[in-house]
């Protein structure tokens, strides 16, 4: 009975809010030093996915990912922190807008590398797709998130290479 209620209210976007750091180490990085992207869109996927796991309260898998722009490289020894909330939900589906920026954890520089949009949906235990609670803006950024959100995900479906 409390998961309906849940499930008809909605949750607020910062009940949903994830905060991910990590060292880059050796393993992360290539030649050069650089982390490469893969990493940062594995980890980015991962902050995204507990985001959305917050705020339906099922597991979740990837389905879309939206925008992936790297503005700045994220080097070896750079502490990297991910924050991610979610951003738009339809019926079964979840956007989460994934932060990522880079902090030289010696001098304390810090820098903002990227920004992605990842598209997920949840999950009941038997792998099927189950509705998930709507989501209450608590300010107009969020308001606006949610309408940017909105035609990201008409446009997605819009596509012709989109699976039916």
């Amino acid at each position: 009975m409390k998961s309906e209620t849940l499930q008809q209210a909605g949750k607020r976007v910062s009940e949903s809010r994830v905060v991910l750091a990590q060292l880059m180490q050796p393993i992360h990085a290539n030649n050069h030093g650089n982390v490469h992207g893969g990493e940062i869109m594995r980890l980015m996927d991962e902050a995204g996915a507990l985001a959305c796991m917050r705020h339906a309260g099922q597991r979740v898998v990837t389905v879309a990912v939206d925008r992936m722009t790297f503005r700045q490289p994220i080097h070896l020894g750079d502490l990297i922190t991910l924050s991610a909330e979610v951003s738009y939900v339809g019926h079964t589906s979840l956007e989460a807008e994934v932060l990522v920026s880079a902090e030289n954890p010696i001098t304390g520089e810090c820098v903002y590398t990227n920004t992605g949009y990842l598209v997920y949906v949840a999950l009941d235990d038997q792998g099927q797709p189950v509705q998930v609670p709507p989501l209450i803006p608590e300010n107009e950024e969020h308001q606006q998130r949610m309408a940017d959100g909105k035609a990201r995900q008409i446009h997605r479906l819009s596509r012709p290479d989109r699976r039916e």
